[in-house]
C-alpha cells in the first residue's frame, strides 16, 4: 500500500510540473504535440522547462535529486537550459530549517554549540540532497582556533529513500518477469546495490573513514587535497571536518584567469580516477563538479580539492585485473582480446564466437580512436556497447554500475574542462604501466613481502605435522582439523617453491642477459 502511495504521488508531481506535457511535446508528430496543447489546460506551465523538471526532482527526493546530479555532468546528451537548471542540484537543494540543523549538531555532540563553536555560520554554504553544510570556528586540543565544515544530514530521510527503493525494487521484479531481457540485465541485484551505498552515505561515520581512506591513498600522488576528519566531532548524522578554501571546477573562466593550466587539470583528473580505481581499488564515486573544487593557495596551487565521501566504490582484484586488461586491448586495438576477455571471465556463454563478439566491439569503439573528446560521447558508446551485449547475452555485473556512472561524470568533467583533451591518450601509459606492475618482478616482491609473516609462522610447524601424518599413514587417519592444517601448510609450502624458483628464474636470467653484454663489449674492443 506504501508503495502504491509512493507511486501515485510520483504521478501526481509529475502532471503538476507537466512533464507529461514535456514529453509529449518532444515528438515530431503533430498529433503528440496538438495532445500535449490539450493536456497543457487548466494548468500553469509558464515557467521554463528547465526550471519545472528541476523543482519535480527535488519535490520527489534524494534518489531523483541524485538522478538530476548525473544528468546535469552530460551537456553532450542534455540540453543546455535544462543542464544549467539541474546543476543547481549539485550544491544549491533548498535548504531545511537552521533551528532543526542547530538541534542535531547539538544532540550528536552532546554540548550546546555554543559550547564548541567559538562561531558558527546558520545560513548553509551548501545544500544538498542528503545533507547541508555550515561553516564554523572550533578551538583544538593544541589550543588552536581551526576553520571547520559541519555536515548534518536532513531529517527523516531513511523513511523516504526506504520508500522509493521499496518501489524500485517492484519495478525491477516487474522487469525481470516481463522483460525478455530481465535476467541477463539483474535489475534486482542493481537496485540492491544502490541500497546499499545509499543507505552507507546516511551513515556519516562511514563517510568518515572513507574520506580518512582516500586521503592516506592520495597523500604521495600530490594531485588532490583531501580535508581532514576531525573525529572527536563526528557521529552517524554530524561530520566536523577541516574547511577547504577553493574554487568550484564548474567556474572554468575563474581559474583560467587565477593562472590554472585548463588543460593540465583535464589531465590530472584523468590521473586521479585511474589511481584510485586500478591502484588502490577504492574511488570516490560521486564527483558531479558541486564535489570539486581547485585550490588556488600558492602552497597547493591547481591542485584538486575532492568534497562528499558519502559515496565510494570498491574494486576487487579480480575486478581491477579483468578491467585493466580490457581497457589496455582496448587502446591497443585489440577487440580479439576483449572478446577473449569477455568468455573467460563468464560474462557471455562459453561458446560464444570469439570472430563475430570481436568484430561487433570493433564497430563500436573503433570509430571513436584519435578524436578529441569534444567529438566523443562515451554516453553513446556505452548504449551501443549495450546493444551488442544484448546480442551477445552479456550478463551485466551489479558490482561495475558505480564505476560506469563514475566514468561517465569523469568525461563530463573532463569536457567542460577540456574538450581537446584526448581521454584514450592520457590514459593509455598508466594502464600499461600498472599491467607492468601487475606481472613484472615488483608484483612479485610485494607478494612475497605481504606472505612473509604467514610463511615465518606455518613454516616451522610442517616438519612435525610431516612426521605425525607418517606415523598415522596405515593405521588411522588424523584427526579432520590437522588433516585440513597439513594440506593447507603442503599448498603454502608448494606456493612459496614457485615463487622462490620464479626468483631464480628471473636471477639467472639477469646474470646470463649481463654476462652476454659484458661479452659483446669484450668482443667489440678486441
Amino acid at each position: 500500500m506504501t508503495r502504491l502511495f509512493r507511486g501515485v504521488f510520483i504521478v501526481w508531481v509529475l502532471l503538476r510540473f507537466g512533464l507529461d506535457v514535456l514529453l509529449l511535446d518532444s515528438f515530431n508528430q503533430p498529433g503528440l504535440k496538438w495532445l500535449a496543447r490539450r493536456f497543457a489546460w487548466g494548468r500553469n506551465l509558464s515557467a521554463p522547462r528547465g526550471q519545472r523538471i528541476r523543482e519535480a526532482l527535488e519535490s520527489l527526493g534524494p534518489i531523483f535529486i541524485k538522478l538530476g546530479q548525473v544528468l546535469s555532468t552530460r551537456r553532450d546528451l542534455m540540453p543546455l537550459d535544462i543542464a544549467d537548471e539541474l546543476a543547481k542540484l549539485q550544491d544549491a537543494v533548498p535548504p531545511f530549517d537552521a533551528d532543526v540543523a542547530a538541534a542535531a549538531i547539538e544532540k550528536a555532540l552532546g554540548r550546546p554549540i555554543s559550547a564548541v563553536f567559538t562561531s558558527f555560520e546558520r545560513e548553509p554554504v551548501a545544500s544538498a540532497s542528503v545533507a547541508q553544510v555550515h561553516f564554523a570556528v572550533l578551538v583544538d586540543r593544541d589550543g588552536r582556533e581551526r576553520e571547520v565544515a559541519v555536515k548534518v544530514l536532513r531529517p527523516n530521510m531513511l523513511a523516504v529513500i526506504d520508500k522509493d527503493l521499496a518501489l524500485m525494487r517492484m519495478m525491477a521484479g516487474w522487469l525481470e518477469w516481463l522483460s525478455t531481457d530481465g535476467r541477463r540485465l539483474k535489475p534486482r541485484q542493481v537496485v540492491a546495490e544502490f541500497d546499499k551505498y545509499l543507505h552507507d552515505e546516511l551513515d556519516l561515520v562511514r563517510e568518515a573513514s572513507s574520506a580518512t581512506q582516500l586521503r592516506r591513498n592520495m597523500q604521495g600522488l600530490g594531485l588532490v587535497l583531501i580535508p581532514e576528519m576531525l573525529w572527536d566531532y563526528c557521529s552517524t548524522n554530524v561530520l566536523v571536518m577541516e574547511r577547504m578554501h577553493g574554487v568550484p571546477i564548474s567556474q572554468v573562466e575563474r581559474l583560467r584567469s587565477a593562472g590554472v593550466d585548463i588543460p593540465r587539470l583535464a589531465r590530472d583528473g584523468v590521473t586521479i580516477f585511474f589511481t584510485q580505481v586500478f591502484r588502490d581499488g577504492f574511488f570516490h564515486a560521486d564527483m558531479h563538479p558541486g564535489n570539486i573544487q581547485v585550490s588556488l593557495d600558492p602552497h597547493s596551487f591547481g591542485r584538486y580539492i575532492s568534497l562528499d565521501f558519502g559515496i565510494v566504490g570498491s574494486l576487487t582484484e579480480v575486478d581491477k585485473e579483468y578491467l585493466a586488461q580490457n581497457f589496455v586491448a582496448f587502446f591497443r586495438r585489440d577487440y580479439k582480446r576483449v572478446a577473449e576477455l569477455h568468455v573467460e571471465s563468464g560474462w557471455v556463454p562459453a561458446d560464444t564466437r570469439i570472430d563475430e563478439l570481436e568484430a561487433a566491439v570493433r564497430a563500436v569503439c573503433e570509430p571513436y580512436f584519435d578524436r578529441p573528446l569534444k567529438e566523443i560521447s562515451l554516453g553513446m558508446v556505452l548504449m551501443r556497447l549495450f546493444q551488442t551485449s544484448r546480442r551477445f547475452h552479456v550478463e551485466i555485473q551489479p558490482q561495475l554500475v558505480l564505476l560506469q556512472k563514475t566514468l561517465l561524470n569523469i568525461e563530463g568533467l573532463g569536457r567542460q574542462l577540456d574538450p581537446d583533451l584526448d581521454l584514450w591518450a592520457t590514459a593509455k601509459p598508466f594502464l600499461e604501466q600498472w599491467m607492468k606492475d601487475q606481472i613484472g618482478p615488483k608484483r612479485l616482491w610485494n607478494e612475497l613481502k605481504a606472505q612473509s609473516p604467514r610463511y615465518a609462522k606455518l613454516l616451522p610447524e610442517l616438519p612435525g605435522l610431516l612426521h605425525t601424518y607418517l606415523q598415522r599413514g596405515g593405521r588411522a587417519e588424523p584427526d579432520p582439523q590437522s588433516q585440513q592444517l597439513f594440506h593447507h601448510l603442503l599448498s603454502e609450502q608448494r606456493r612459496t617453491n614457485r615463487l622462490l624458483q620464479a626468483l631464480l628464474y628471473m636471477a639467472v636470467g639477469f646474470v646470463i642477459g649481463t654476462l652476454g653484454v659484458a661479452v659483446m663489449v669484450w668482443l667489440r674492443f678486441l
